[in-house]
């Protein structure tokens, strides 16, 4: 019985030895190192997505100022149209969707420009003819005696951003794709939609404070000043076009 636990000892000792050893004799790879691998493909996984933000943060801006301007009129267009002007609500309805008719009909030309002449060109383009829109919103204040008149440039106006809107965003859009790659389409698409929102989200209130303090006339001013400023220095990232 001695002699059987004496021979069987040291197989035990080995058995244990090889259990403990065999891990690193045998190529493999201790707790530690794979949690520091891990992190390291938690690094490479997140990094790219942090630098493709912060790539569009710019183009987000320019969007978010673009979509702030038309934000501003929204809430206050049924005021002036048919409280200032004196006009029916269809005629409201006419002169508001006049801009989301532009934008439609200008949709396939924008894209066909921005392929063409660049993302950039086509953000720019956008922007001045967003300040063009404002100035047109003035105009028609000089025609308030006589409404339908007034009505009818007002909806020019309205065309005029709605078309602006058009150019913006598909540059916008076309720009974050040439910045962080197609790989990227989908957070291009998301961060920039965001800006889109959030504009129109904060417009809405700026605008009726705006209307509040001087009139239509404040929100036309202001449409021409934040588009100005920013078509005149627009953001200077990735590329030229």
């Amino acid at each position: 019985m001695i002699d059987e636990l004496t021979t069987h000892a040291p197989i035990a000792r080995d058995t244990a030895q090889q259990t403990n050893v065999a891990p690193f004799e045998r190529g493999g790879v201790s707790p530690g190192v794979k949690n520091a691998e891990h992190e390291g493909r938690m690094v490479e996984a997140t990094g790219p997505h942090y630098a493709s933000v912060t790539a569009l943060l710019p183009i987000m801006g320019v969007v978010l100022v673009a979509f702030l301007v038309i934000g501003l009129a929204l809430p206050v267009l049924p005021l002036h149209v048919h409280q200032d002007l004196g006009l029916s609500t269809f005629v409201v309805g006419l002169v508001t969707g006049s801009q989301f008719l532009a934008s439609l009909i200008s949709r396939v030309w924008s894209g066909h420009y921005s392929d063409k002449r660049g993302a950039k060109r086509a953000v720019v383009v956008g922007l001045l003819t967003a300040v063009v829109a404002g100035l047109v919103y003035l105009l028609s204040l000089r025609f308030v005696g006589t409404p339908w008149l007034s009505a009818i440039i007002l909806s020019c106006g309205r065309a005029l951003l709605g078309g602006a809107e058009s150019f913006i965003i598909t540059g916008a859009v076309s720009w974050g794709l040439a910045l962080v790659g197609p790989k990227n389409a989908g957070r291009v698409i998301a961060w920039v939609g965001m800006s889109m929102f959030a504009a129109l989200a904060f417009g809405a209130p700026v605008g009726t404070t705006l209307y509040g303090i001087g009139g239509f006339a404040a929100v036309a001013v202001a449409t021409i000043l934040f588009d100005l400023a920013e078509g005149a220095d627009p953001p200077h990232c990735g590329f030229s076009g």
